[in-house]
């Protein structure tokens, strides 16, 4: 009975359970590592001018170049991107491991509601990753890939540079998108109030606007807007999940 068990075989459930995420994690890391030429037709896809996105709003965009100034460089962002990727595969069996492990401590609508909220996470995070890498990588990429002080400055970007903004910038807006999830929770707690988020719905916009301006540092108004808008998007969403939490 897992309700009588002693602490040390807590501790033996819990050790089995990290392992298995761990061999679950290592496992999908070693298959995206093997789907080399796959994984970075993706990941390098938004540095090609003819990345459906530009194709969409006949954006005038440009093949990147990207260099490798290291010996061991090129090896490091293949390990480092096909162990992120691998993580977010295995995210699922994860997360589910760590439910299985919590939830003999839960009531039976705790478990309820825990699955609800683990999911709408989770989705919500790849959401948030998709709607970077489909639109604001791209467009920031494309501004900041070819932006110069000078004509007598040439950009020569490094692989590194270029994946590091990517998986910046993916991790940033995959906890951005959990805005609806921690509002529903703030809400359930009495702690938040839709009439609160109207009322301050002109200074939200002023702080998405700040924001989507520092991610992507353009004077481009088109580019503020695309990387706005989902912010805004998610702003309003929370207002209605609030309202009908309430």
């Amino acid at each position: 009975m897992e309700g009588e068990m002693t602490f040390w075989e807590h501790l033996d459930v819990l050790r089995s359970s990290i392992i298995r995420m761990l061999v679950a994690a290592v496992a999908t890391a070693a298959v995206a590592f093997c789907l080399k030429d796959w994984l970075f037709e993706w990941v390098l896809a938004p540095s090609q001018a003819d990345f459906f996105l530009y194709r969409w709003l006949h954006i005038d965009a440009q093949t990147l170049r990207l260099v490798n100034t290291e010996l061991t460089e090129q090896f490091m962002i293949h390990l480092r991107v096909a162990l992120m990727v691998g993580l977010l595969i295995a995210s699922p069996y994860i997360l589910y491991l760590l439910y299985r492990f919590i939830s003999p401590g839960l009531y039976e609508r705790e478990r309820q509601v825990g699955v609800r909220l683990v999911v709408a996470a989770y989705v919500m995070f790849l959401v948030g990753v998709g709607v970077c890498y489909t639109l604001v990588f791209p467009v920031s990429v494309q501004f900041l890939g070819n932006y110069s002080v000078s004509q007598d400055v040439q950009n020569m970007l490094t692989i590194t540079s270029y994946v590091d903004t990517l998986l910046m910038l993916s991790l940033v807006f995959g906890i951005v998108f959990e805005l609806p999830v921690l509002a529903w929770l703030l809400a359930k707690a009495g702690m938040l109030k839709s009439q609160w988020m109207a009322q301050y719905r002109r200074h939200a916009v002023v702080a998405i606007l700040i924001v989507a301006a520092i991610i992507t540092p353009t004077a481009d108004a088109l580019t503020l807007v695309i990387v706005a808008l989902p912010i805004w998007l998610l702003y309003e969403g929370s207002i209605f999940i609030v309202k009908t939490t309430q």
